[in-house]
């Protein structure tokens, strides 16, 4: 039998667990010292899908690897990353059934702790691993579709993600570890608990991390990424206190996308970056070490809850975030902005000794086959004069986004029977953020050696900022009445953006203010707790989200012709069963996606536009229908082994614009599958504890999915495997009781697949990856 179908089986067995087995509860023993990690949250008779990471989802993955990944087996849910250890942001990518946060788009939620990450594109956005050390992590907590009225996103279109943190000891402890891996993969952490104070009411932690790792391709990359983070709860004048401040520096060297099958054929271990500098420009562009992302984000919270009075609760908090960083890249020619006299060349590539622009020789034909399929004579130094000096530029885009935002919410909770109880909530977000961006070019010092620029810039191509302002409010009334509840809400967002160009201030087309603001948004549900079958939990919810224009879209277009918002319609009916042993969930959805933003991306198989001055323009065109069944459910076999696994159906597909001729011109094709959105897939996971012992194997089967949006290139159905295991310093010795020691390989069978997906190119997989980490507590 085919090793997919024998997957399939198993984890159709598992959801038979799910389904039918709630009455075999009997089975508990009086041994309950090892507690079930939380699948399903259930909250208070919820009505929408959402579900947790567990501690042995992040076992599973190292201590350097991204945050991100811990949330890949969770149903729904596809997590894409290009580096071994998720270093790389520029090739990482996380699904939600067919909503995508990625290169190019941004559809699905972000917070920290509640907070707003502030976007999670390249230009200025950042994800939660920029905020959150792994091992100060919490759960994750992953709402697939409709979610909780109150998220605080401007990007919630499919779901949200909250990653939430630690919260400090009740017990002093200070925490140190260790971890070594392939791909010269090195971290060292360490964390101070300070316990409860003498007041027996206030306590933190502060924790410090520095990690480093090259590239799995040609170990040519130099990733380096420094971590701080503080967080202290407290309770003053009858207040209970949290705030977290984090500080994260990270230099990353990126990997390139593939955009052909042949490109990935001809060699599935490269992305054709280079580690040796060639002195040829045309080659050298593809030199791995300039292609950088270089990013500091700093991220402070206050939070503070009270009780006002008797079954009326408000939480208030406040925050600040601040990013910084660069995008780098080396097209392979000076820009002619004047520097070379009377020259009329717009684009120069070699210069004779003197510094005077060159032309190759007419009729030369170039010998140069790589990159891109081959370079023009311009581009060859066979076609110059003997004495030809190449030349080369240093592209840096410099990123700088600055956000202050406050939120309040109110709850009212009123019992108005015996039999009926009442909860009323409210609130409001507000935030004030402005994005800036500039970009300038530096000629290399000597373009035959390396990679060494001047630093003062040659051209400055365009320098811009955005400010936007954010305003939500919402509205949700909650009823108890016997098992059922119901749940009805509306909210609103209203949106400023303001492009400044900071070149030509005063022209209209180039500065300019829009508004984008939704309808009263509703959302509203119902959950029923029948108690003739303890246990099991029926609910259904539906949604309407919104997603504000973004800013990138401003850089592209003038004062007209600026599109209308995304929006989307989400849907969803399932059932929950938690007992002691079992718990699980089946859940049926369907959503719609309108006036999607396509990204038009700024590089092709034929190369990159280094003089397009965006990030890549944006086409407001068709949508996306989304339907399909996720199945979740973790079986406690023993007090030592827990079972979970996971199934995902979805069928993604592309809307149109309903004009055929505007469709195919956007490169629109009606009817395709969405790329990236795999049809299938299969978690089957076991992990094991015992003594001082715990072992887990994680498996994970993704069907075929398209790459481009014509999806005539098929990114081949996939196993991806990870292992752990781990031991207790004291079954070696009592002086090591302390300690703890523990492997990863993720990757385990070392397969070769198309990892993540985005702008009709793909990122090629990392290979089986090994870390080990000791962590000893004092």
């Amino acid at each position: 039998m085919n090793t997919y179908w024998k997957a399939g089986l198993l984890a159709g067995v598992s959801m038979g667990l799910v389904l039918g087995a709630y009455a075999d509860d009997a089975a508990t023993t009086e041994d309950e010292s090892r507690s079930l990690d939380t699948i399903i949250v259930l909250g208070s008779q919820q009505t929408y899908s959402s579900a947790e990471s567990t501690e042995a989802m992040a076992l599973q993955q190292s201590p350097i690897t991204s945050l991100l990944a811990q949330i890949d087996n969770l149903p729904g849910v596809l997590v894409t990353e290009g580096d071994a250890f998720g270093f790389d942001d520029w090739s990482t990518g996380v699904a939600v059934r067919g909503f995508q946060n990625s290169l190019g788009e941004q559809q699905v939620g972000i917070t920290v702790d509640g907070i707003p990450n502030g976007g999670s594109g390249y230009g200025g956005g950042s994800k939660a691993n920029r905020f959150i050390d792994t091992q100060n992590a919490g759960a994750i907590e992953v709402s697939q579709g409709t979610a909780d009225i109150a998220t605080r996103s401007n990007e919630a279109l499919g779901g949200t993600l909250n990653f939430t943190t630690q919260n400090p000891l009740d017990e002093r402890r200070v925490r140190v570890s260790a971890s070594l891996g392939d791909y010269d993969a090195q971290r060292f952490y360490g964390r101070y608990d300070s316990g409860l104070l003498a007041d027996n009411k206030t306590k933190f932690w502060v924790s410090l991390s520095t990690q480093s790792a090259t590239d799995h391709v040609n170990q040519s990359a130099d990733n380096q990424r420094d971590h701080f983070a503080a967080k202290l709860q407290t309770e003053q004048f009858g207040i209970d206190w949290t705030s977290y401040l984090s500080y994260d520096d990270t230099t990353e060297n990126n990997y390139q996308r593939l955009f052909s099958p042949a490109d990935y054929a001809t060699d599935p271990n490269s992305d054709q970056l280079t580690a040796e500098w060639t002195g040829i420009p045309y080659i050298d562009q593809l030199y791995r070490k300039a292609w950088g992302t270089l990013r500091e984000n700093s991220l402070f919270y206050l939070k503070g809850e009270k009780e006002l009075f008797d079954g009326v609760t408000l939480e208030a908090g406040v925050y600040r975030h601040d990013n910084a960083g660069r995008g780098d890249w080396v097209p392979p020619y000076l820009v002619n902005v004047g520097q070379f006299g009377a020259s009329t060349n717009p684009l120069v590539y070699y210069v004779d000794a003197g510094g005077t622009p060159l032309s190759p020789t007419d009729g030369c034909v170039s010998s140069i086959t790589f990159p891109y399929g081959g370079a023009g004579a311009q581009y060859d130094p066979a076609c110059y004069q003997s004495g030809a000096v190449p030349v080369q530029s240093y592209r840096h885009t410099h990123y700088q986004k600055e956000r202050t935002g406050v939120y309040g919410d109110v709850e009212w909770q009123t019992q108005i029977s015996d039999a009926v109880n009442n909860t009323v909530r409210g609130g409001v977000w507000y935030e004030d953020a402005t994005r800036f961006e500039y970009r300038d070019w530096h000629k290399l010092i000597d373009a035959r050696i390396g990679a060494d620029y001047d630093n003062t810039a040659y051209w400055v191509q365009y320098n811009r900022e955005f400010p936007q302002t954010t305003f939500k409010w919402y509205a949700e009334d909650v009823v108890e009445v016997a098992d059922f509840t119901f749940r009805v809400g509306v909210k609103q967002f209203s949106n400023e953006l303001e492009r400044v160009d900071n070149f030509t201030p005063n022209d209209p087309t180039l500065n300019f203010k829009i508004s984008s603001d939704s309808d009263v948004l509703f959302s509203g549900g119902a959950a029923w707790t029948p108690s003739a079958m303890p246990g099991v939990e029926l609910f259904a919810g539906y949604a309407e989200n919104f997603k504000a224009i973004p800013d990138g879209v401003l850089e592209v277009l003038g004062g007209t012709g600026v599109p209308d918002p995304e929006t989307s319609k989400n849907m969803e009916a399932g059932v929950r069963y938690v007992g002691d042993r079992l718990r699980g969930s089946v859940v049926y959805f369907e959503s719609t996606f309108e006036n999607r933003l396509f990204p038009a991306p700024t590089e092709s198989v034929d190369g990159i536009d280094y003089l397009e001055s965006s990030n890549g323009g944006f086409i407001n065109g068709g949508g996306i229908d989304s339907s399909g069944i996720e199945m979740a459910g973790e079986f406690r076999a023993t007090d030592s082994l827990s079972l979970f696994a996971s199934y995902t159906y979805n069928d993604a597909t592309i809307l149109g614009t309903g004009d055929t001729v505007l469709d195919a011109a956007a490169g629109i094709f009606v009817g395709n599958t969405v790329p990236n959105i795999p049809e299938n897939m299969f978690v089957l996971s076991a992990d094991y504890t015992q003594g001082n012992f715990n072992a887990g194997l994680s498996t994970k089967w993704i069907d075929d999915r398209f790459v481009n949006l014509s999806n005539t290139w098929v990114a081949d159905s996939h196993v991806e495997a990870d292992l752990y295991a781990g031991i207790s310093g004291s079954a070696l010795s009592d002086d090591l009781s302390n300690v703890d020691f523990r492997l990863t390989v993720n990757n385990l069978f070392d397969q070769n697949y198309l990892a993540g997906i985005s702008g009709n190119g793909a990122w090629i997989s990392a290979p089986r990856t090994v870390v080990f980490t000791v962590t000893a507590d004092f």
